[in-house]
């Protein structure tokens, strides 16, 4: 399902982080990895060094962990030249890291991370770098909503990020609390939660078990965003790996958009999985 990784590289350390999941993504998936830096039309030459060098110590990286690349340095709108790449090449996924001002603004639709996951025929995985010292990690936490798309590419993916860095999977599921007219809220034990286990959340436990997947698993009521950063942060689990959300921009006005708020409140490092295969 990923024979060909592309890891998008620019003058940010943050860049440099992300491609470092992706060749430890791509060692296991025996997959082979574009490390690519577009060089946009006024980026200083000082800036542009620092993103050649990044390229160079990320293919020594590839060679030591035995992993194929090839290195792509270029020139133009990184959108269109990255996009041109993943047609010709055949690209399965690409890594791209969020920069500070995709934090910052209010509606992420609106950022250039987010015009890489609408804008490429491929799937997109985008990398908030919180802690430069934990790319390693023990523990993942996986948030699921209740309705899922691409369910086989999601556990997939989720597989192989664990198995990269021989991690603990942790399911996590914030249900809408029940309530009963007069009575007030419900509270449900969570062998009561299970047994109402949305069907997609199901499908997807079913696919990590046919790859032989340990996984732990909390099915709480909550409110998605906060609860999902409340959780990372009180297990100090080491990353996220969620997945882009479909709400437009007049239903996160309305609504909220609870991935929005986990990229700007996350106390880990942060995977955004936009599938397409």
């Amino acid at each position: 399902m990923f024979k060909k990784i592309l890891a998008a590289v620019n003058e940010h350390l943050n860049s440099e982080i992300s491609a470092r999941y992706a060749l430890q993504f791509a060692k296991k998936a025996n997959a082979r990895i574009y490390l690519c830096s577009i060089a946009s039309i006024g980026l200083s030459s000082k800036a542009f060094q620092a993103a050649e060098e990044a390229v160079r110590r990320l293919s020594l990286r590839a060679e030591e962990l035995g992993v194929k690349s090839d290195c792509v340095l270029e020139t133009g709108d990184p959108l269109k030249q990255i996009k041109k790449i993943v047609t010709s090449e055949g690209i399965d996924i690409v890594f791209a890291s969020t920069r500070r001002e995709d934090v910052k603004k209010r509606f992420f639709a609106h950022t250039t991370a987010r015009q890489f996951s609408l804008g490429l025929p491929c799937s997109v995985a985008l990398v908030r770098v919180v802690h430069l010292g934990r790319v390693h990690p023990k523990t993942i936490l996986v948030p699921l909503r209740a309705r899922l798309d691409h369910i086989a590419e999601r556990a997939y993916f989720t597989t192989l990020m664990a198995g990269a860095f021989d991690a603990g999977i942790h399911l996590f599921h914030a249900a809408k609390p029940m309530t009963r007219f007069f009575h007030g809220e419900i509270h449900l034990t969570p062998v009561e939660w299970e047994a109402r286990l949305p069907a997609d959340i199901a499908l997807f436990i079913e696919y990590l078990n046919r790859y032989n997947v340990a996984h732990e698993k909390t099915l709480i009521p909550g409110i998605a965003g906060r609860t999902i950063t409340v959780e990372a942060a009180a297990k100090k689990h080491d990353l996220i790996i969620m997945g882009a959300s479909e709400r437009g921009l007049l239903s996160s006005l309305l609504r909220g958009n609870p991935v929005e708020q986990v990229l700007r409140e996350t106390p880990c490092n942060l995977i955004i999985l936009k599938p397409r295969q």
